[in-house]
């Protein structure tokens, strides 16, 4: 069993353990339910194109900085031009909360893409229920059919949809209605990462498709090399999260690579 695997058994425990707790009704009786979401379609292509991300460990790389708080975070993200900001969810292999996208709902105008494991339509209304504007869907987790299907939940909760996916096999989950493909240039089952892999899945993409760069972005080289190639979004976390100060090493390089 690889670490994918892992964690996907594990989210079904956690989904039943929440289902068990919270009814669906009872999520959409919370505050930001019925709120307005921000669209990441509309600014992908703006400042930055980054969508900057939050978080705290991950199962390749330990522990990365447990010592910032989201919000002193993703305050500066926004600030500094991200376009976007990913909030992590998954609390036993990530680290993360709904209490990290809760608590910086109300202090942030830009979009903020819950980034979890999606399996389970009950998720789709925990994220509407925390504030989120776009959900995460790995193609390695899902069918085909899945796909489909969790994007038209999502957009009648209107909640936009980032489909990621790794190999040529997975082209065939891409349908008309996803807003953006994600392309993970680290590879969720032995963490390996492949820039050109990556390029190369790109240039087999549907040519109307808003395309993001995911993971093992490390310098602006990475950055500029991806974004040569055509990229529209990237999204970019460990980079900023291994300092001691995310948000500000976020305005450095954002000053860098915008020169």
């Amino acid at each position: 069993m690889n670490i994918l695997d892992k964690i996907i058994e594990r989210k079904k425990q956690e989904i039943a353990d929440a289902k068990s707790k919270i009814s669906i009704e009872k999520l959409k009786d919370s505050e930001f339910f019925g709120r307005s979401t921000f669209s990441l379609r509309e600014t992908i292509k703006t400042k930055s194109g980054i969508i900057a991300e939050f978080k705290r460990q991950s199962p390749s790389k330990g522990i990365i900085n447990d010592q910032v708080s989201p919000l002193e975070v993703v305050s500066q993200y926004e600030k500094f031009g991200a376009i976007a900001v990913s909030i992590l969810t998954d609390k036993d292999f990530f680290g993360g909360s709904f209490d990290d996208v809760l608590s910086v709902r109300n202090h942030i105008n830009i979009p903020i893409l819950r980034k979890d494991f999606m399996i389970d339509e009950y998720q789709f209304y925990e994220a509407k229920s925390i504030g989120a504007d776009v959900i995460l869907l790995i193609a390695s987790c899902l069918s085909p059919i899945q796909v489909s299907e969790f994007t038209e939940l999502a957009h009648s909760l209107d909640l936009e949809v980032l489909l990621e996916i790794h190999s040529k096999d997975e082209l065939k989950y891409i349908n008309k209605n996803v807003d953006f493909v994600g392309i993970n240039n680290r590879n969720l089952k032995d963490f390996k990462v492949d820039l050109q892999h990556s390029v190369d899945l790109k240039n087999q993409l549907p040519n109307d498709i808003l395309s993001v760069a995911e993971s093992g972005i490390y310098n602006e080289e990475d950055f500029k090399f991806l974004k040569e190639k055509g990229f529209e979004g990237f999204l970019m976390g460990e980079y900023f999260m291994k300092n001691e100060n995310p948000g500000q090493k976020f305005g450095e390089f954002i000053s860098n690579v915008t020169v």
